[in-house]
């Protein structure tokens, strides 16, 4: 989740856990700061941005780690504040607290996280909730920023911080179930329409949990469709695009076998991924985060070089987030109308991406 999610997350558990000792205020910017801690890892050296991309929320955000440095931190905690020098539990609980529930919401998000790292290294992740959704974080927020006004503890504002909690949780929960309906929504439009696909997922559109993007793989092609949770099969879209150009296959196969970033970046997409060559150069982009022709996650990791394929350092490429029209199309997507994404009226085909692929690199890449 985003930073301030975390960090008035954090802080609503500081308040929770120390408000009656330490005071409103103390309490919440403790839980808040407690709450960043796990993001630090963002300024942890790498050797490339495909490194950096696949570290993150690593070793920092696993439960392993915060099991063992919840001494560390709750020790120093105590010591920060007299009213805690003969509760170590007090200091134990929201160390621990703060730390772990920040791996777990982020384990909601697509992007996973590495709960059980270095035992299980493998990224965990829900997808049910986009990493900036205001329903969520508002209630959150509301009582933090009111915390950070007040310095006692009061009966009116327990019940605030706990309806906080309810409501914030709840709509957690709700994601999960949105996301359950969506997938099985999705299923059924695909097979009334013929179409086959090997693995599916379903993650929200940018900031709300009522307009859902699923992904269905076929091969080198995947299906595209956008789900209104409260419309009817009519107002779904779905498109195919192409995954990788015909002259991509060969290489692409070699790539995924042979240690190196392509490798690690279709095992970190869990095989959600799109490979074009564009301008001579072969970039992979993660199909989970973003949507189309803006993916988040899009790397540099070979070129063309006299019709053959040459690894090159990873770059991470830099491109638009955002096209016009995309707000008006979100927002009639949220309630429930159906409307083309103007920046994918443009079929595939049509698009830099598909020319791309539709070019004739037969030569390079023969097996």
């Amino acid at each position: 989740m985003d930073s301030v999610s975390q960090f008035v997350f954090g802080a609503c558990i500081g308040t929770a856990v120390l408000g009656r000792r330490i005071g409103v205020r103390k309490a919440a910017i403790t839980g808040g700061l407690l709450a960043t801690l796990p993001d630090l890892d963002v300024f942890w050296p790498n050797d490339d941005p495909v490194d950096r991309f696949v570290s993150h929320r690593g070793a920092t955000h696993s439960l392993i780690t915060h099991t063992l440095v919840t001494p560390i931190l709750a020790e120093g905690v105590r010591r920060l504040f007299t009213a805690l020098r003969d509760d170590r539990l007090r200091a134990y609980l929201v160390v621990f607290l703060c730390l772990t529930t920040h791996a777990l919401l982020d384990a909601f998000t697509i992007y996973g996280t590495q709960l059980f790292w270095p035992i299980w290294p493998e990224p965990l992740g829900i997808g049910s909730i986009f990493i900036i959704d205001p329903l969520y974080t508002m209630p959150l927020l509301f009582v933090t920023l009111w915390a950070l006004f007040r310095n006692q503890w009061s009966p009116r504002f327990a019940r605030s911080l706990v309806w906080a909690f309810v409501l914030s949780n709840a709509y957690l929960g709700w994601t999960v179930t949105a996301q359950y309906i969506v997938e099985d929504r999705s299923r059924q439009v695909l097979a009334t329409g013929g179409h086959d696909f090997d693995k599916l997922i379903a993650t929200p559109t940018p900031f709300n949990s009522l307009f859902w993007r699923t992904i269905a793989l076929d091969g080198n092609k995947y299906h595209n469709l956008y789900v209104p949770v409260f419309a009817g099969d009519d107002k779904i879209t779905v498109d195919v695009y192409q995954r990788w150009p015909d002259s991509l296959a060969c290489w692409l196969s070699e790539a995924k076998r042979e240690d190196g970033v392509t490798k690690t970046l279709s095992k970190f997409s869990k095989d959600f991924f799109l490979v074009d060559i564009v301008d001579g150069e072969v970039i992979f982009s993660d199909l989970r985060m973003g949507l189309v022709h803006a993916f988040v996650f899009t790397f540099t990791v070979a070129e063309v070089l006299e019709n053959e394929f040459r690894p090159v350092p990873p770059r991470h490429v830099s491109g638009i987030r955002q096209y016009p029209g995309d707000m008006e199309w979100l927002w009639a997507g949220i309630k429930g109308q159906k409307t083309m994404r103007p920046a994918e009226i443009a079929k595939f085909k049509d698009s830099p991406v598909g020319q791309a692929a539709m070019t004739d690199n037969s030569k390079a890449g023969k097996c």
